[in-house]
């Protein structure tokens, strides 16, 4: 199962008031596992960089001046995100009314709000009342985010990457200790992506001897009705 860890930065908070995306990072997952391939990418607005915006992420007009505009780099981001993908976003209905707004503004295909993994929402959900922010979950995990001191996309895509996979319950979540996907059945040494835990069609033979299994029903007739199974009945 392929996954995206993604991050944007933007100019600011709403497409609509002519806010752009200045930067896009992502990072690769199959079976919640890390590929080691990423995408990064600073994107020339094409307006100025608000002082509060260039504040929180340290892009400033001059830096994001020679840089590619969106036009530019939306094939290869989709082309990076692929066409099935789940994307895992911390608060992911404000970069995919961005992401949408960018790809809807060059006439690229958009990308269906079902891809979205919320990784706020699941945060939210699972530790109600307490603090969600990327930061506080660092702090839960004991992740090190020390090098956070500036919002990057790269950065915050690798740390909730790993946020993420804590919040799923680890790096092997669901024990199926699967290494490829397959469409067909389950075999020696690998399972299939629909792979689940069925009853055995032939029950183990029993270990116990027929001397083993006499000596325990001797045992426990010496109980008799003292037996702590017995009580309350």
């Amino acid at each position: 199962m392929r996954e995206i860890v993604l991050d944007t930065e933007t100019t600011g908070f709403e497409p609509s008031e002519g806010h752009r995306i200045v930067e896009i990072g992502a990072v690769e997952l199959f079976n919640h596992v890390p590929t080691g391939r990423t995408y990064h990418q600073y994107i020339n607005p094409e307006r100025s960089m608000p002082k509060e915006a260039f504040e929180v992420h340290g892009l400033g007009d001059e830096f994001l001046s020679d840089k590619p505009k969106f036009h530019e780099v939306a094939q290869d981001f989709l082309d990076f995100i692929g066409p099935d993908a789940k994307l895992v976003i911390h608060n992911a209905a404000f970069d995919m009314k961005f992401l949408n707004a960018e790809l809807g503004w060059v006439k690229k295909p958009l990308i269906g709000n079902d891809r979205a993994v919320d990784t706020l929402m699941m945060a939210r959900r699972k530790f109600p009342g307490s603090p969600a922010s990327l930061d506080a979950l660092c702090r839960r995990f004991n992740i090190d985010n020390s090098s956070r001191t500036l919002h990057g996309a790269l950065l915050d895509s690798e740390i909730l990457a790993e946020v993420y996979l804590e919040l799923i319950g680890g790096r092997q979540p669901g024990f199926g200790l699967s290494v490829e996907p397959s469409s067909g059945p389950a075999t020696q040494g690998g399972a299939s992506e629909d792979w689940r835990p069925r009853p055995r069609p032939t029950p183990l033979p029993a270990r116990l001897t027929e001397a083993e299994a006499e000596a325990h029903a001797a045992m426990v007739a010496k109980m008799g009705e003292a037996a702590i199974w017995n009580r309350g009945r």
